[in-house]
């Protein structure tokens, strides 16, 4: 099974950070994978991701409209950057990029 873990942040930090964990959560079990994903909203950082499931993780998504808060703990995965809005409308097809991305390892 596919591990993915994602980050998710908006530069409001409110709806749309929580509606593109939700969406990526979403997708990514629609495809049979493994997802966590971090909230960095307006409260702060919200299911944290572990060191264990950042080394586990097959694949890391970044929301990319502000900076994420510690970042370099991503250093060396595969780290796929997509706009909030994205990750809110078009997980789906973001998600099928990530499969497509997979297929060919």
């Amino acid at each position: 099974m596919k591990k993915i873990i994602a980050v998710t942040a908006c530069p409001s930090g409110v709806a749309h950070t929580y509606m593109a964990a939700e969406s990526i959560s979403q997708a990514a079990k629609g495809k049979g994978w493994e997802c966590k994903v971090e909230t960095q909203g307006s409260i702060g950082i919200e299911n944290e991701l572990t060191n264990a499931e950042i080394e586990a993780a097959d694949l890391v998504i970044l929301t990319k409209d502000v900076g994420i808060k510690n970042g370099e703990r991503f250093e060396g995965k595969t780290i796929v950057r997509i706009g909030v809005s994205d990750a809110v409308k078009r997980s789906d097809a973001v998600m099928a990029k990530v499969e497509a991305f997979f297929n060919k390892q």
